[in-house]
């Protein structure tokens, strides 16, 4: 049986445990969570001078749970954790947090995934527009490192190609 690219990890871990199915995994909190967890996440940016990334989407979504799987890869996590503060967003089925989608520009109807980019005081720097990454699973990893590596801070002293600084 052939599995798309994106449930391979998934599937290999579920085999590997013994079961036939994959086990659910759950990115996103429970919707009532975003504005606590997106107050935290600006006091930790103001604090650490990271900027912040909102992920808007589903634990049902397919797309969203390979870009959190591509966030969090060997390549990626080290500019994730040293440059952003990550907010995943539940929008439930189209139904939950719509005014945070619509206050930080997320056309909701174009697709989750979905992202914007915050400053460390919450200034909003970027809003996907077009529903970039709405086909996750049909994507290259490197295009999430691309991303990261695009929207991280500039820091005093370093230059924009730098992965580590």
């Amino acid at each position: 049986m052939k599995f798309p690219r994106f449930l391979v990890p998934v599937a290999a871990l579920a085999l590997a445990c013994g079961t036939a199915r994959p086990v659910p995994r759950h990115v996103y909190p429970d919707p009532a969570q975003a504005r606590a967890d997106l107050a935290a996440a600006l006091k930790r940016a103001a604090a650490s001078h990271k900027r912040i990334l909102l992920d808007f989407g589903g634990n049902w979504c397919g797309d969203c749970l390979v870009l959190d799987y591509y966030m969090h890869s060997p390549q990626n996590r080290p500019i994730l954790e040293s440059n952003f503060e990550l907010v995943d967003i539940n929008v439930g089925r189209y139904d939950a947090n719509l005014d945070l989608a619509q206050r930080y520009e997320i056309p909701l109807e174009k697709g989750v995934p979905a992202l914007a980019v915050l400053t460390e005081t919450g200034k909003l720097l970027y809003s996907q527009k077009n529903g970039q990454f709405e086909r996750m699973g049909q994507m290259d990893p490197g295009s999430v490192t691309k991303f990261l590596l695009q929207w991280k801070p500039i820091r005093p002293g370093c230059s924009a190609v730098m992965v580590t600084c």
